[in-house]
C-alpha cells in the first residue's frame, strides 16, 4: 500500500480554530439516530412505497457532479434500507439492469448480507462479479472500489491484491474518505494490535489531504480503534491528543447541528471523553445537535442512542468507563454491517 509503512516526521499538534457558534441545546427526545439529510429522506420514503425513482435520481446526480463522499454515504444508507425492504431495488434492477447506480447499491447490499453470514468468505466470492460490474459502470467513480476494498478485507485477501485495489481507488479520488477508512480497517485486520502502523497511515493521509477533507478525521478513527481494542503496544498519549486536535480543527469548519460532519463529531465526542478532555467533548456533543449516529456508539453498546445520550449528559463528570477488553472485531465492537 502506497506509503503506509513510511515513518512520519514528528506530528505538529494542530493549531486550534475558533469553534462554530454553539448549537441550542437539544432535548433527549429530539435527538434522532442516523436521521437522513434532506436529499436522502425523500428517496427513502419513496423506496418504502416501492418507488426507486428518487433513489435513482439522487445517485445519478451524485455521479454526474462527482460528489463521491455523498454518493458513498447514500449508497450505504440505501443498501441498509434494502436489507429489510428490497422490492424497490429489485424493481430498479429489472428496469435498468446495467444502471451503474443500481449496480452500486446491489453490490453494497450483497457485501452487507455476506458479511453477517457464517459462510462469509464463500458468499463474498460470489459477490465479486457484481462489484466488478459496478466498477465498470463509471470509470471515474471511486465508490465501487471502496466496496471492493471492504470485500477484500472480508475475504482475507492478500496485501498485494489489496494494494492493487487501493491504488485504483485513490487514482480516481486521492482523498476519498470511505476508501481511506476501508484501508485503515484492512490494516487493523491484517496486523491486529499494530496500532502504530495504522496511525502512521492515518497521519500521513491526513497531512496530504486538504484542510476541509474528511480524511482529516482518519487519525481520530485510528485513536478510536486503539482505545476500544485493548491489545497491542501502547500509543503515546500525545499522538492520541494530536489526532483529536486535528479532528477538532475539521469540526470547526462546519456549522453547528450540521448532518454532514455529524458522524465525525459523534466519534470525536467519544474519543475526547475517553481521553478525559471533558470540555472539548462537551462542545463536540453539543455541536452534534439532533444528529446522533450509530457509529461509534454501536461498537461498544447494544443501545447506541442511549449511550450517546448518557455520555452527553455525563461528559462533565467522570471519564467514560472502559468497554470490555475482548472485543468481537478489530474495532473493539460487535460485528455489524457498519464494520465494513
Amino acid at each position: 500500500m502506497v506509503d503506509t509503512m513510511a515513518l512520519l516526521p514528528p506530528f505538529i499538534r494542530a493549531s486550534r480554530m475558533s469553534p462554530p457558534a454553539p448549537a441550542v441545546p437539544v432535548a433527549d427526545d429530539e435527538v434522532l439516530l442516523d436521521a437522513p439529510d434532506d436529499r436522502l429522506a425523500p428517496a427513502l420514503v419513496a423506496a418504502a412505497q416501492g418507488d426507486f425513482g428518487p433513489a435513482a435520481g439522487l445517485l445519478a446526480t451524485t455521479r454526474a457532479r462527482a460528489e463521491w463522499e455523498d454518493r458513498d454515504r447514500y449508497a450505504l444508507r440505501l443498501a441498509a434500507f434494502a436489507r429489510s425492504r428490497a422490492g424497490w431495488l429489485d424493481a430498479w434492477r429489472a428496469a435498468a439492469p446495467h444502471d451503474p447506480d443500481a449496480l452500486l447499491v446491489a453490490a453494497q447490499l450483497a457485501v452487507d448480507r455476506a458479511w453477517l453470514s457464517p459462510a462469509r468468505a464463500e458468499l463474498l466470492r460470489e459477490v465479486s462479479p457484481l462489484i466488478t460490474a459496478a466498477a465498470r459502470g463509471d470509470a471515474r467513480d471511486p465508490v465501487p472500489w471502496r466496496v471492493a476494498l471492504d470485500h477484500a478485507r472480508g475475504a482475507r485477501a492478500g496485501h498485494r491484491y489489496f494494494e492493487e485495489l487501493w491504488e485504483a481507488a485513490v487514482r480516481r479520488a486521492p482523498h476519498h474518505y470511505g476508501c481511506h477508512v476501508a484501508a485503515l480497517r484492512y490494516l487493523a485486520a491484517s496486523w491486529h494490535g499494530s496500532h502504530r502502523e495504522c496511525f502512521d497511515f492515518a497521519d500521513l493521509a491526513a497531512q496530504d489531504a486538504p484542510v476541509g477533507s474528511l480524511v482529516q478525521a482518519l487519525p481520530v478513527r485510528a485513536a478510536f480503534a486503539y482505545l476500544t481494542d485493548g491489545c497491542g503496544p501502547e500509543v503515546p498519549r500525545a499522538r492520541l491528543d494530536a489526532a483529536a486536535d486535528r479532528a477538532i480543527a475539521l469540526s470547526a469548519r462546519f456549522p453547528a447541528a450540521d448532518p454532514w460532519p455529524a458522524e465525525i463529531r459523534n466519534l470525536l465526542g467519544y474519543v475526547l471523553a475517553r481521553l478525559g478532555r471533558q470540555e472539548d467533548a462537551r462542545l463536540q456533543l453539543r455541536l452534534v445537535g439532533p444528529y446522533a449516529t450509530s457509529f461509534p456508539w454501536d461498537r461498544v453498546s447494544d443501545d447506541p442512542l442511549g449511550l450517546f445520550l448518557k455520555v452527553r449528559d455525563d461528559v462533565g463528570a467522570a471519564p467514560l468507563a472502559r468497554p470490555p477488553r475482548h472485543p468481537r472485531n478489530e474495532h473493539g465492537g460487535r460485528v455489524r454491517s457498519g464494520d465494513h
